[in-house]
C-alpha cells in the first residue's frame, strides 16, 4: 500500500532483459511522470548490469520471484502491474493479486499461457475448436500416426511467435515434424526455461481460413478493442511465420463483430479479467476459431504500428494537430486505473512487417535502407539483427531481421508500402561454418 504523502506513482513492469518494448515503456512513463520498476530475468549475481535498478527474478521460479518483488514493494510501493512477453504473465498476476491491485487472475494467466489448457477450456465453453491430442514429446510418433486425420499441426505447449509450429500432411511428414519439434525442445535455450510444458506437444487439426489478430484491454471484465489486424499473407504451412499486420481490417462488419465476440467469449472462458490481451484467430465458413488469448500486449516492436487519440475531439482542431499516443502510454494509464473506453485508434491505416529470416546463416549487414525508407507511406525501417548474429529461421528461430512500419490513407496503400520497402532491402547472410574440434585441444 502507498504511504501518506508519497506522490510518485510506480508501475511494475515484468519483462525479459532483451525485450524490445522496455524502452518504449520507459519513454511513455517519462511523458506521464510515472516511475517504472523493472523486474527482469537478468543474472542476480551481476550488480545491476543494465543500470535500471531492476529486481532480479527467475521466470521458472514463480514463488521466489513473487516473494522478491513483494519484498522490494515494501520500500517502493507499486500502483500498477504490467507484463511484456508470455513467460512472466503468471508472476505478474500473482503479484497484482498479492498487492490487491486489479489484474488477470493467476489461474487465468496460466491457462492462457498453455496451448493445451486453452484448447480444453475453449472447447468446454462451446467455442469452435479443432480436434486435438496431447502427446509426450519423447513418444515414438509412429505409435499414433495412424490415428491422426490429415492435415494436422504439431506445436509446443508454451513457445510463442509460431516457434515450433509445423504442419503435417501425411504420416511421414508428421514423423518429421514431431522429431523436429523434439529436437527444438531439447535445445539449451528452451531447456533453460525449466518449463514442464516442454515435455508435451499438441497435435491438432489444421484450421483453414484467414487469420486475424486482436489487440484489446479488458477493463473489469469488459473488452475494449484497440485494433483488429488483418494478416494478408496466407498462413497455410508447413511453417507459420507471420509477416504483415494491417489495420483497420477490411473484413466485413458482420465478420469483425463475430471475431470480437468470439475473442470476448474466449477471454471470459479462460477467466481473464483486467489488463491487456492479444488474441489470434482463424475464420472460415465454420466460424471463428480462437487460437489463443494471451494475457499481455502485442510483442516486439509491433506496438509501434498503433497510435491513439482520446475522446471525440477531431484529430485537427483550432489549435493544430491533436497529439497521438503510443500503445504503451495507454497501457500505463490503464494500469493506474484509467478506463480505456475513451481511446480510439488514429484515422490512418497502419501496418507493420516483421522481416522474415530467409535462411540460416551469419548476419553481416543490410543495404537498401535509404531506398526502403524513401517509399511513400513508409514511416520507419528498424533492423534489429546484429552483425555477426547467427540467424535461425522458423520453426526453430525466435526472432526477425527487423521491422518495417507504414501509414497511409488506406490499408491497401500501407500494404503496398511495406512490400515495396522490403523489396529494396538486401541482406548479407554468410553460411554458418561448423565448429571443428581440434585434435590438440
Amino acid at each position: 500500500m502507498r504511504g501518506a504523502g508519497c506522490d510518485v506513482r510506480r508501475i511494475l513492469l515484468l519483462a525479459t532483459t532483451t525485450g524490445y518494448q522496455t524502452r518504449a515503456f520507459g519513454e511513455a512513463a517519462e511523458r506521464l511522470g510515472v516511475e517504472l520498476v523493472f523486474a527482469t530475468d537478468r543474472c542476480h549475481l551481476i550488480d545491476d548490469p543494465w543500470r535500471d535498478g531492476a529486481i532480479a527474478i527467475r521466470f521458472y521460479d514463480e514463488t521466489a520471484s513473487v516473494a522478491a518483488i513483494l519484498e522490494a514493494a515494501q520500500a517502493q510501493p507499486i500502483d500498477g502491474v504490467l507484463v511484456v512477453g508470455d513467460r512472466p504473465t503468471v508472476i505478474a498476476a500473482r503479484v497484482a493479486e498479492a498487492l490487491g491491485l486489479p489484474g488477470h487472475p493467476p489461474a487465468a494467466a496460466a491457462a492462457a499461457r498453455n496451448k493445451q489448457t486453452t484448447r480444453e477450456i475453449l472447447r468446454a465453453a462451446g467455442l469452435p475448436a479443432p480436434w486435438f491430442l496431447a502427446v509426450p514429446v519423447a513418444a515414438d510418433p509412429r505409435s499414433i500416426e495412424n490415428t491422426l486425420a490429415f492435415p494436422c499441426v504439431v506445436k509446443p505447449l508454451a513457445l510463442s511467435g509460431s516457434r515450433g509450429v509445423i504442419r503435417a500432411d501425411d504420416p511421414e511428414s508428421f514423423r518429421e515434424a514431431a522429431l523436429r519439434l523434439r529436437t527444438l525442445l531439447e535445445t539449451p535455450d528452451v531447456r533453460a526455461e525449466r518449463n514442464d510444458a516442454h515435455q508435451t506437444m499438441l497435435v491438432e487439426g489444421f484450421i483453414p481460413g484467414r487469420e486475424f489478430a486482436i489487440e484489446g484491454i479488458l477493463h473489469h471484465g469488459a473488452l475494449q478493442v484497440l485494433a483488429v489486424f488483418d494478416k494478408p499473407d496466407p498462413l497455410d504451412g508447413p511453417f507459420f511465420e507471420e509477416t504483415i499486420y494491417l489495420t483497420p481490417s477490411t473484413s466485413p462488419e458482420g465478420e469483425r463483430r463475430a471475431i470480437v465476440n468470439a475473442v470476448a467469449r474466449a477471454a471470459e472462458a479462460l477467466g481473464l479479467r483486467h489488463g491487456p490481451i492479444h488474441a489470434e484467430c482463424r475464420v472460415n465458413e465454420d466460424g471463428v476459431f480462437v487460437l489463443e488469448v494471451a494475457a499481455r500486449p502485442i510483442g516486439g516492436l509491433c506496438a509501434r504500428a498503433l497510435r491513439f487519440r482520446k475522446g471525440a475531439v477531431p484529430l485537427f482542431h483550432e489549435k493544430g494537430v491533436r497529439p497521438l499516443f503510443a500503445l504503451e502510454e495507454i497501457l500505463l494509464r490503464h494500469a493506474l486505473g484509467e478506463s480505456p473506453a475513451a481511446w480510439t485508434r488514429e484515422p490512418l491505416a497502419a501496418g507493420v512487417m516483421m522481416i522474415p529470416i530467409p535462411r540460416r546463416g551469419v548476419f553481416r549487414g543490410v543495404t537498401g535502407l535509404e531506398e526502403a525508407q524513401s517509399i511513400t507511406g513508409v514511416e520507419d525501417v528498424r533492423i534489429t539483427a546484429k552483425p555477426d548474429q547467427l540467424l535461425v529461421p522458423l520453426p526453430e528461430g525466435a526472432s526477425y531481421l527487423g521491422f518495417i512500419f507504414a501509414r497511409a490513407e488506406s490499408r491497401a496503400a500501407a500494404d503496398r508500402a511495406l512490400r515495396a520497402a522490403h523489396q529494396r532491402l538486401r541482406f548479407a547472410i554468410d553460411a554458418e561454418w561448423p565448429v571443428v574440434q581440434s585434435r590438440h585441444g
